[in-house]
């Protein structure tokens, strides 16, 4: 059996321009800040060791009615510009075809991935796709990439896994999982370390085959 756990914004899909909507729309209505662009953003939230309230809106505790007026907007405004990388959808269809079984793990909250992936229409690709909700602690833990590999009944002796993802928390979350680390370049980030490096999706085929 053989098993690829994807991340999900800046490795599947292209998001940042309407986190980045979302993250202004809070800061201009709660916190009366001017505009970050794009590249801050994505740069933010890639970084391993983070402090996003401080980052995003000169704070050091997100209050809760700025997180819900998030949250409020970003589920009408993240699918407004969302977009699928360029050769996703053909890896996607290749993989299902050699019955690879995929999964996604995000830090995302599941209803927005679910929101996301199924207005794109991947979501069926995906046996389990799991959110930082649905487990205790998110990436670089390794729960969201276990939850889904026990499902498969995946044995390490016999079978083989793969992480895929465009940060470093990606990279040690399958590191913790005891799988393998694929870095892509062509998400939020165009360069970064994994056991392995792809700059195309396709590239993808030719390492797990």
């Amino acid at each position: 059996m053989k098993v690829v756990i994807f991340d999900m914004d800046g490795t599947l899909i292209d998001s940042q321009h309407d986190i980045t909507a979302s993250v202004n729309y809070v800061r201009q209505k709660v916190y009366g800040l001017s505009t970050l662009d794009s590249v801050f953003v994505v740069e933010a939230i890639n970084r391993y060791q983070r402090n996003l309230p401080k980052l995003f809106y000169e704070t050091e505790l997100y209050e809760e009615d700025a997180r819900a007026l998030f949250e409020e907007h970003y589920h009408l405004q993240c699918i407004q510009t969302l977009r699928l990388y360029d050769g996703v959808l053909e890896l996607l269809t290749q993989l299902k075809k050699e019955d690879v079984k995929l999964a996604v793990a995000t830090n995302a909250p599941t209803p927005f991935a679910l929101r996301m992936l199924s207005h794109l229409k991947v979501d069926h690709f995906f046996t389990y796709i799991v959110g930082a909700d649905m487990v205790k602690t998110p990436k670089p833990d390794a729960s969201m990439l276990v939850y889904s590999l026990e499902r498969f009944g995946f044995d390490v002796t016999c079978d083989n896994a793969w992480m895929v993802g465009d940060n470093s928390k990606d990279m040690e979350a399958g590191v913790n999982a005891k799988i393998d680390s694929v870095f892509v370049t062509w998400g939020f980030a165009s360069s970064g370390e994994g056991k392995h490096v792809i700059s195309q999706p396709h590239e993808l085929l030719e390492l797990i085959s």
